[in-house]
């Protein structure tokens, strides 16, 4: 069984028409109270400023900038470091601040304090826009002072200012230092594929893959021309044979033709002289005319036989030995002897010439056997040094853009931090706001109020309405009896309650005399 009925909202009317005035008092006194709170609490100014951020003078695609950082993790690196103890510190021995508890307030404390009274606000992107870059930020300083808080938001404005440019100047040095140092080392690795590459090609010199195809067609034009050499130098050789065999009849004839005309030969001739000289020495001195005339004849005849070309040494000694030839000999011999020379040139030349070419065919097939390890070789010292050299460009292209970047950076070209707004002097506090105290006041001022007619409604065991007394007592209602100002008794509303007040009376008589029999 429920202790209390389900309240209507005629109730809950009826609730505010009686206990109204424990909500409207609370309420007053709780938006007096705030308005005075408002009064007394010390008052604090808040300087503002607007910081937008500005794109590059130059668009991307003519200097590409260096610094690639997000916005927003820039702009919080700044903020840490703009609000880190040791600026904070100097900022507020430079400005004097908090000169009253300087010297009984550790300065921690006073940093913590001047870290709280500054606060940094990312601006959002404009609704609508599909860009998700920071567009610029807000600084909100508070202090007690106006004129304090103004200047101490313009400095952090300057430091903002400063610490973009200083940061961004730096970032881009420092990359095109470490390109220009990169590049350095990729020049040398560039130099030293270069080097290897000459050497190996120095080295082998007509073994490179791209003359393969000009060793493959000199090596089929060899082959004819050995071909055709080695058949000269097979026809020299026969004609030097029949050359020979005509040479060799032609003398027999001519030694035959002398043989019958001096049958002696200068063998014999030698020993008789021998045999005559060793008569002379028995006989004469060695001063005599006729043996010195003996001697000079064996000399010279031993001279002649000395003198006369052996069947091994007489085809090269030919020219050399020609002014010792016989002057009798017959014409037919001389011309045969020359030509003889002439074949033996012959010889001599397309056999220099076939080994010539022999050599040169296998120095070709050596090349095309050994291609395609040189071709393999090759490759790898070609594609190292290709990647050297597009490694190079590559970093020698960044390092000029790097330089651009600086560059732009030092004539303050690039992105900037440009004030929209300057930090303006607050005229009013911006705490404590009278209006917001007020308001704050008559909100709990109407909790409390509220919670007063919720406590006494609980405790009250009054019965108000019809459905009070059927609800508590469970028995029917036989009339109901309005309230009646009797202080107001006069005039019409009063003669219609006191006939209304005898009806009533009579009914209750009427029905009790019922109730009796």
């Amino acid at each position: 069984m429920p202790l209390r009925r389900e309240l209507t909202s005629e109730d809950y009317l009826a609730i505010l028409r009686r206990r109204r005035w424990l909500i409207i008092i609370p309420a007053i006194l709780g938006a007096t109270c705030g308005c005075i709170l408002s009064l007394v609490l010390p008052k604090k100014f808040t300087s503002h400023t607007t910081i937008l951020i500005e794109q590059p003078a130059i668009p991307d695609s003519y200097v590409k900038p260096v610094v690639s950082e997000d916005l927003n993790q820039r702009l919080a690196s700044m903020k840490e470091q703009i609000l880190s103890h040791t600026r904070l510190q100097h900022l507020i021995e430079q400005s004097s601040l908090y000169r009253i508890d300087a010297m009984r307030v550790p300065m921690e404390e006073l940093v913590d304090r001047l870290r709280q009274s500054i606060t940094v606000t990312p601006l959002s992107p404009m609704a609508g826009t599909r860009s998700s870059e920071l567009p610029g930020f807000s600084v909100d300083v508070t202090m007690a002072e106006a004129q304090v808080a103004q200047r101490v938001c313009a400095e952090i404005t300057s430091m903002f200012i400063e610490q973009n440019l200083r940061v961004r100047q730096q970032q881009a040095e420092d990359t095109t230092q470490f390109l220009a140092k990169q590049l350095e080392e990729a020049k040398v690795k560039l130099d030293d594929q270069d080097a290897r590459l000459a050497a190996f090609q120095s080295r082998y010199i007509g073994d490179l893959p791209e003359d393969e195809k000009t060793n493959l067609t000199l090596l089929m034009g060899m082959t004819p021309r050995v071909e055709a050499t080695t058949q000269a130098l097979n026809q020299a050789q026969q004609d030097k044979a029949f050359t020979e065999s005509l040479l060799s009849q032609q003398l027999s004839a001519s030694e035959t033709s002398k043989e019958s005309k001096d049958p002696q030969t200068p063998e014999q001739r030698l020993r008789d002289l021998q045999n005559q000289l060793s008569l002379l020495q028995a006989r004469y001195t060695e001063r005599h005319p006729d043996i010195l005339r003996v001697k000079n004849d064996i000399a010279e005849l031993q001279r002649k036989l000395a003198g006369a070309p052996t069947d091994d040494q007489a085809q090269p000694n030919q020219n050399q030995n020609g002014a010792r030839v016989a002057k009798n000999e017959p014409p037919e011999i001389r011309q045969l002897r020359a030509r003889l020379q002439q074949i033996d040139l012959t010889i001599r030349q397309r056999a220099r010439e076939r080994e010539e070419f022999q050599a040169q065919a296998k120095t070709l097939e050596s090349r095309i056997r050994s291609s395609p390890m040189v071709q393999q070789e090759f490759k790898a010292l070609t594609r190292d040094y290709q990647t050297a050299l597009i490694f190079y460009n590559d970093l020698l292209k960044k390092r000029n853009e790097s330089q651009m970047a600086t560059e732009l950076e030092r004539r303050q070209q690039g992105e900037q931090f440009r004030v929209l707004d300057p930090p303006g002097l607050p005229e009013r506090p911006s705490f404590p706001d009278p209006r917001r105290f007020g308001l704050g006041g008559l909100v709990v001022g109407l909790a409390l109020g509220i919670a007063m007619v919720t406590i006494f409604e609980f405790r009250d065991k009054s019965i108000w309405t019809k459905e009070d007394v059927e609800f508590y007592l469970r028995v029917p209602t036989l009339a109901l009896i309005p309230s009646a100002d009797l202080a107001e008794g006069r005039g019409k509303a009063s003669r219609k309650g006191t006939a209304a007040l005898e009806h009533i009376a009579l009914r209750l008589r009427a029905a009790r005399k019922t109730m009796d029999r």
